[in-house]
């Protein structure tokens, strides 16, 4: 059995509220949806990570407002 340790992670925030959060862990930077159970994605930088995530938003979105919790 083996534990993943989340090193950091940000919170993606759109005009009405949370749209997503990036995990960073050993594997890389995991984008998660709001509302969903599943990652959309594994990436290996934050800022493919944070693109990841903006291209997966309703398009003509605006760019996240992301913080670090």
């Amino acid at each position: 059995m083996s534990t993943t340790k989340t090193l950091a992670l940000w919170v993606a925030y759109g005009t009405n509220g949370v749209v997503g959060s990036i995990r960073h862990d050993d594997e890389g930077y995991t984008v998660v949806m709001a509302g969903s159970d599943a990652a959309t994605g594994t990436y290996p930088t934050l800022e493919s990570a944070k693109g990841a995530l903006h291209s997966h938003m309703t398009p003509g979105s605006a760019w996240p407002m992301f913080r670090e919790h």
